[in-house]
């Protein structure tokens, strides 16, 4: 089912990093581990892990950091970032969504779920082709390379905000509820509440042109390049 997809463990407690070591190596996964962000930074950069668990608390580099860091690094900006904490505050989790986690799960793990929710990634990405190339005024957006352009700059966005952004576009006009956006983006299987989509709504905002996602009140978002709607 994995096909020898590389996931990258990040956890300081050990008895963690051994049972997902455990887990995910039984079901095919090639499994790498750290103990720490800095060690984890040195480890995604040489082996490029295609998922990256990656705890929040933890010494040296906490996963905030590391997971921003991660996000910096052109090979691994399709990366998917899963967080793992024992912290359910909901500034908590805004933050690790701001800093570029595309998921976020809560301890303690199951290891029969996560292993699920990983390979629900592995399948949507097998069915993306990855193909396609959004072109604006001032604006391309090429989703096999995931990258933004905007005004003749390269923008980075972190996978959620690409995927996001590259929805909204894709169907110009069209006014996505935040059911819809959740199914598209997140999945069925995955509890994300809406402070997270006004998050990444701001940070594509904060990135390009604010005007081109507009609120539709009491009902969502839509991608328009008029300035007259």
């Amino acid at each position: 089912m994995s096909n020898n997809v590389k996931v990258l463990i990040v956890d300081d407690e050990e008895d963690i990093l051994e049972i997902l070591d455990y887990n995910l190596t039984k079901e095919g996964f090639k499994v790498f581990k750290a103990r720490n962000g800095r060690s984890a930074l040195e480890i995604a950069k040489k082996e490029v892990p295609e998922i990256v668990l990656l705890d929040v608390m933890m010494p040296e580099m906490d996963g905030i950091q590391a997971c921003q860091e991660i996000r910096k690094i052109p090979k691994l900006s399709q990366a998917y970032v899963i967080f793992l904490t024992a912290r359910i505050e909901e500034y908590s989790e805004i933050a690790g969504f701001s800093a570029g986690a595309d998921d976020y799960i809560t301890k303690p793990i199951k290891p029969g779920a996560l292993i699920s929710r990983i390979n629900t990634v592995i399948k949507r990405k097998q069915r993306d082709t990855s193909e396609d190339e959004l072109n604006f005024p001032d604006l391309k957006i090429d989703r096999k390379s995931f990258e933004v352009t905007y005004k003749d700059e390269k923008i980075h966005f972190a996978r959620k905000e690409f995927e996001l952004l590259y929805l909204l576009a894709g169907n110009p006009g069209k006014v996505f509820s935040r059911n819809d956006i959740l199914d598209n983006i997140w999945g069925n299987d995955v509890y994300v509440g809406d402070r997270t989509i006004d998050v990444h709504i701001r940070k594509i905002r904060e990135k390009i042109y604010s005007e081109i996602i507009k609120t539709v009140k009491g009902v969502g978002y839509k991608f328009s390049l008029s300035s007259n709607e």
